[in-house]
């Protein structure tokens, strides 16, 4: 097991437009799910309505994702302030 140990060190991680990137993936999911309301008689007569369905969750979740990123962004600015 050793031979695939790394041993050089981890690199640190990237820090980008973590909100604005969860943002957006949010507001895709619903524009995702709204443009596949009018066709819900298609997805149900073939199976598909999970499609739909999964569009709603993912929304749902990137709700959930946005206040936990915002709390995240408040907390790493409010330590960086308070390290000055």
């Amino acid at each position: 097991m050793t031979k695939w140990t790394p041993t050089h060190e981890a690199p640190e991680p990237l820090e980008g437009p973590v909100v604005p990137t969860i943002v957006g993936g949010t507001v895709l999911w619903f524009v995702l799910f709204l443009a596949q309301l009018p066709f819900y008689g298609w997805f149900d007569e073939h199976g598909h309505t999970w499609w739909v369905w999964t569009c709603l969750a993912g929304g749902g979740l990137g709700l959930i994702g946005i206040w936990y990123v915002r709390g995240r962004d408040a907390a790493l600015k409010r330590a960086a302030r308070d390290a000055d």
